[in-house]
């Protein structure tokens, strides 16, 4: 059974959030039409990025927690990952802007997101070398200019419900990504980053999270609102 290790993971943290998306407050699964269609762009996205780290031995995967089904060099559980991990995320952003709707708006929560995207680029200019640093850290800052240099597009993106929801959502992400490193499912090659660590994971996974949340809700915005 340990080779189901990676899929008993993903589905234990998918459990909740589809149990409670069927509540008659939030209804979560009456935005699934959204939802569902959001998650195909970033997933591709991801999953192209994996498939060339893992060909370059950014990180690899033990093959002891995993069932040995691959898409190219990619366990198939990795692929799921791109798909369970935003589910949840957006349930509880959604979750968030149904039951905190003043957070709207603020101001405040533009100009902390704009301060996380100038560090993430002297960060990531400073690791150039570093290929996980740099990539992370630089493509998280290039989305976030993205939001708002291009508001027209971005305009149903709310900073502070973002910001607030992803306080919250790094607990449960941790919680999963500490397994996965602590096991380990996943074997990061420390050359490729700053080997600064949260417990087991690597500070980079933080914004690694960071980009696919923020690309996931983004579109699933645009399509909500459309």
């Amino acid at each position: 059974m340990n080779h189901f290790t990676y899929f008993f993971i993903l589905a234990a943290a998918l459990a909740g959030p589809l149990a409670l998306s069927f509540d008659k407050k939030v209804a979560f699964y009456k935005k699934w039409k959204y939802l569902f269609p959001a998650m195909l762009l970033p997933a591709v996205f991801y999953i192209i990025w994996d498939i060339y780290f893992t060909a370059i031995g950014v990180w690899s995967f033990n093959e002891n927690y995993i069932t040995g089904i691959k898409l190219f060099n990619l366990p198939i559980e990795e692929v799921v990952f791109f798909f369970v991990v935003p589910y949840c995320c957006v349930f509880i952003y959604e979750c968030i802007r149904f039951y905190f709707p003043h957070l709207q708006n603020r101001k405040i929560a533009d100009t902390i997101l704009k301060v996380i995207a100038i560090i993430l680029l002297i960060v990531g200019v400073i690791f150039l070398k570093k290929i996980y640093t740099s990539s992370t850290f630089l493509l998280t800052e290039i989305f976030i200019a993205c939001i708002f240099l291009f508001k027209k597009y971005f305009k149903n993106f709310d900073a502070a419900s973002f910001l607030v929801a992803y306080i919250i959502i790094l607990l449960p992400f941790l919680a999963v990504n500490g397994l996965l490193t602590s096991m380990p499912v996943v074997i990061y090659n420390n050359t490729e980053n700053v080997g600064v660590r949260v417990a087991t994971i690597p500070i980079e996974d933080i914004f690694y999270g960071m980009l696919l949340i923020l690309m996931n809700i983004s579109i699933y915005e645009k399509l909500k609102n459309n």
